[in-house]
């Protein structure tokens, strides 16, 4: 399923091919990202590194209320969209801290997971900024229902959307998160 016989594949996108190519796509999107990911992981010599390849893992987080009622989103300063927070992981990181770390630093809000490892939820291929792919893995995270207080740098728009309201505004590669997490909160 994951596998590439030319070249040996790093151990991170071997492990993160074996947990992409088990989901069950939510929506065609995800279905669609799971092959694009199969397909370009392998041959990632460093999967995390941004500046080894065009093509590179990504984390975000779906940020959900610890009663699961709202989910928390930023307006993306470049995309001008509402996103969940996200991005790339730095040296040293697992995708699970770096989903945690992005959170934190784009809502401002003291975010956690709920087991060690992080819960993954969702995984979407899109196009990043300056001509790069992003293999984004989505962990869904929780945290309390207080007002958002974003890193200075960082988008000022940040807010608790309920979801139908999340789920009206989202992308198409969001809301397929969205409503894959819903299922695994059975909202």
């Amino acid at each position: 399923m994951c596998h590439n016989k030319y070249v040996p594949i790093h151990r991170d996108a071997q492990h993160w091919c074996e947990l992409v190519g088990a989901r069950t796509p939510v929506d065609e999107r995800e279905r669609e990202s799971i092959e694009k990911f199969l397909a370009l992981a392998p041959v990632l010599a460093d999967p995390f590194n941004e500046h080894a390849d065009l093509v590179h893992i990504t984390a975000s987080a779906i940020v959900v209320t610890d009663a699961g009622d709202k989910v928390a989103l930023h307006m993306h300063k470049r995309l001008n969209m509402w996103l969940q927070p996200g991005g790339h992981i730095e040296a040293g990181e697992t995708a699970a801290q770096g989903a945690l770390r992005e959170a934190e630093e784009e809502t401002g809000l003291p975010v956690r997971h709920e087991s060690d490892g992080g819960i993954f939820v969702h995984v979407d291929v899109h196009p990043g900024p300056k001509g790069h792919t992003h293999l984004d893995l989505r962990y869904v995270v929780r945290a309390p229902d207080v007002v958002p207080t974003p890193a200075e740098g960082e988008s000022q728009l940040v807010r608790w959307f309920a979801w139908d309201e999340a789920e009206s505004i989202a992308d198409v590669g969001l809301l397929g998160g969205l409503r894959a997490t819903k299922v695994l909160l059975g909202l």
